[in-house]
């Protein structure tokens, strides 16, 4: 014998009903039904008498990051302003800070009325060149000839006057005489310095000479990697030890702080021209996050 289901005695029931009671429970059975949701909204449901909340805008959901953050480094002015042109927007404040050396971009800085996360920033850290940082590590140092004579010989590259042959004739004769006993010197009317040496103390007869060093040195810089290279004067000094015969030599460089900060200002100008005029390089550093 067969038995009616619930269901459908139900169903029977609710058809004869001109009440919209019908209506109200398809409505129910849709709502109670799976449904497959969108990815970056918000759901809520109520599930009793309770709301429950769906939050699928995170990027586990999205496949992406909901704003754009990090800090990009790079090294010369054209990465600077390649990067810039591609993120920047209305809105975005650039700094020069002279004493870091950098020169940072926020992206995503505040606007005039409304606050933005200034997560978005882009930094330009200059970097002393290998030539710059080997001058500089022997300034106002002074040294044995033959360890005067090697560092002129690996950095005759950087010579604009004397001439490097010139400079590499001198350190030639520097490594000649490290045995040499050197007992007087002579400031000559150029301005250049003559020591007079001999070679065997020794022997009645000893070898004597005269090497004469310049008053200067003028280079060819480059301060910071990606820059053109600077004018840089370096006055040779010495030390003379009558006793032991003996003869250090070494140089100082005029004013170098002076070259870094002319070779700064040039690349924040240069940065200056290469971005839209109604965003102004302020002198300073932004907020740290």
């Amino acid at each position: 014998m067969a038995y009616p289901s619930h269901t459908s005695t139900l169903d029977t029931r609710l058809e004869g009903r001109a009440d919209g009671t019908q209506a109200v429970i398809d409505i129910a059975q849709r709502a109670g039904q799976p449904k497959a949701l969108e990815p970056g909204h918000i759901y809520a449901f109520a599930v009793g008498d309770r709301l429950q909340q769906v939050d699928l805008t995170g990027p586990e959901h999205t496949g992406k990051p909901p704003r754009k953050s990090g800090t990009t480094v790079v090294r010369d002015v054209d990465s600077f302003l390649a990067y810039f042109d591609k993120h920047a927007d209305e809105n975005t404040e650039v700094y020069a800070d002279f004493e870091r050396r950098t020169i940072t971009a926020i992206l995503d800085a505040h606007t005039a009325t409304d606050a933005r996360w200034g997560g978005h920033r882009l930094t330009l850290a200059l970097r002393h060149t290998p030539a710059w940082t080997a001058w500089t590590g022997m300034d106002n140092t002074l040294v044995t000839q033959a360890k005067f004579a090697e560092f002129i010989e690996d950095n005759l590259v950087d010579l604009v006057e004397p001439t490097a042959a010139t400079m590499l004739e001198l350190a030639e004769s520097f490594e000649a005489t490290t045995s040499a006993e050197f007992q007087s010197s002579q400031r000559l009317d150029s301005g250049q310095r003559k020591f007079s040496y001999v070679e065997d103390v020794k022997a009645k007869a000893g070898h004597k000479g005269d090497i004469t060093i310049p008053a200067t040195l003028t280079l060819a810089l480059r301060p910071f990697e990606g820059t053109e290279p600077y004018k840089v004067t370096a006055r040779f000094k010495y030390r003379l030890d009558r006793q032991q015969g003996s003869l250090s030599l070494g140089f100082k460089i005029e004013r170098p702080e002076d070259i870094l900060t002319a070779a700064f200002t040039d690349i924040r100008t240069l940065i200056d021209n290469g971005i839209p005029e109604e965003i102004a390089v302020l002198n300073g550093a932004p907020l740290s996050r």
